[in-house]
C-alpha cells in the first residue's frame, strides 16, 4: 500500500492548465550504457494527468547480441533468444507512448536509449517532451539521503519488490511519481519538462566489446563521437561555482566539468547528466575548472595539458559516473 506524504491531491480547479494531460512511465533495462547498447526489456505505466494508473505493459526484447551484465538484471540469452526484436514491438510500444510526457528515472538515459532503437528499426518515437524525475525531486526540494529510485521509493513508502526488472522500477516509479505530481500542483511548481530529439537515420559503429567496466554496466572501444544528434546550446548553470572537487568527496552543484578523449558512454549523454545534476559542462580548460574526466590522462590533448599545469582535479569516466549518482545540492552546506 502506497504511503502518500504529501498532501491531497488539488480541486480539479486548482490544478495548473500548462500540466501535461497524460504522462508514459518508461523504464528500460540495457545491455549496457554505451550508444551501441541495446534494450532487452522495456515497461510502460500509462498514467492520466492527476497521475492515475490507467494501465501497464511490459515485454521482453531480444538484443540480437550478448545481454551485458546479467548478475544486474537477471536476463539470461536463452531467456531472450525467444523475445521479440524491437522492431517487432516498435508499434506497440508507440502506442504506449503516443500523445503522453514520457517519465523515467534519469530520463535522458531511457529517452536516448529509445530513440536509438527507434532508429534502427528506421521509425521515429511519437515522444515530444520528457519529465526526469530525479530533476521534479530537487524542484520540489524533496529530503532525499541521494537521487537512487529507492531513496524516491522510500520516502513515498513504495515498496520495491525486484529493483532492475523494468515492470517493477516502472511501478515503483509510478507510484513515486504520483504523490510528486501532486505536490507540485498544490505547489504551483514547474513541471521540469525537456524536449525530445529523435533520430531520423543510424550508423553503427564498429566498436567491440572489451568486458565490463568499473562502475557501470561496461564499455566500448574504439567509439568515435558521430554527429547523430544536433548540435545545442548548454544551458546556462543556475548555481554559482564552489571550486574543484576534492578527492573522496561529493561533487557540488555549479562545479565546472570539462571532458577529454574517447567515452565508452556517449558524451551527449554524459554532459545531458552532469546538466541534470547541477553542473556547469565547460567545452574548455581553465583554472576555474573544478573537474576533468578522462580516460587517459596521459595524453598530450590540451585539457590534459592543461590540467597538470592549474593541478586541476582529474578521474576517469568509471569514477565520475559514480560521483554523479549523489552530487550535493548547491543549497547544502
Amino acid at each position: 500500500m502506497l504511503e502518500d506524504r504529501t498532501t491531497a491531491a488539488p480541486a480539479p480547479s486548482a490544478w495548473p492548465a500548462a500540466y501535461p494531460q497524460g504522462y508514459a512511465v518508461v523504464d528500460v533495462e540495457t545491455t549496457g550504457l554505451a550508444r551501441d547498447d541495446r534494450i532487452i526489456s522495456a515497461a510502460v505505466y500509462r498514467l492520466d494527468a492527476r497521475g492515475e494508473v490507467e494501465d501497464h505493459w511490459y515485454t521482453l526484447v531480444n538484443p540480437e547480441r550478448d545481454p551485458g551484465p546479467v548478475w544486474i538484471h537477471g536476463l539470461t540469452s536463452d531467456v531472450l533468444e525467444s523475445a521479440p526484436l524491437f522492431s517487432d514491438i516498435a508499434e506497440e510500444f508507440s502506442s504506449r507512448l503516443d500523445g503522453r510526457v514520457l517519465v523515467a528515472h534519469n530520463a535522458v538515459f531511457d529517452w536516448q536509449m529509445i530513440a536509438r532503437e527507434y532508429a534502427r528499426a528506421e521509425r521515429e518515437a511519437p515522444v515530444r517532451q520528457r519529465l526526469c524525475t530525479i530533476a521534479l525531486s530537487k524542484e520540489l526540494a524533496l529530503p532525499l539521503p541521494n537521487h537512487k529510485l529507492e531513496s524516491l521509493a522510500a520516502h513515498f513508502g513504495v515498496v520495491q519488490q525486484r529493483a532492475h526488472h523494468a515492470l517493477d522500477d516502472a511501478r515503483v516509479l509510478a507510484e513515486a511519481f504520483r504523490p510528486s505530481l501532486r505536490a507540485a500542483a498544490a505547489g504551483s511548481v514547474r513541471l521540469p519538462l525537456q524536449e525530445c530529439r529523435p533520430l531520423t537515420e543510424w550508423r553503427e559503429t564498429a566498436a567491440s566489446r572489451i568486458g565490463q567496466q568499473a562502475g557501470g554496466y561496461g564499455g566500448y572501444s574504439g567509439y568515435r563521437p558521430t554527429s547523430w544528434r544536433p548540435s545545442r546550446k548548454r544551458p546556462a548553470c543556475p548555481y554559482p561555482n564552489p571550486g574543484r572537487y576534492e578527492e573522496g568527496e561529493r561533487l557540488k552543484q555549479g562545479m565546472r566539468v570539462a571532458f577529454s578523449g574517447d567515452t565508452s558512454i556517449e558524451r551527449d549523454l554524459l554532459e545531458d547528466r552532469a546538466i541534470e545534476a547541477g553542473l556547469h559542462v565547460s567545452t574548455s580548460l581553465s583554472r576555474l575548472t573544478s573537474l576533468l574526466v578522462t580516460n587517459d590522462p596521459d595524453a598530450a590533448t590540451s585539457k590534459v595539458v592543461k590540467a597538470r599545469q592549474y593541478g586541476t582535479p582529474v578521474v576517469d569516466e568509471a569514477a565520475f559516473g559514480q560521483l554523479l549518482r549523489d552530487v550535493e545540492p548547491a543549497s547544502e552546506k
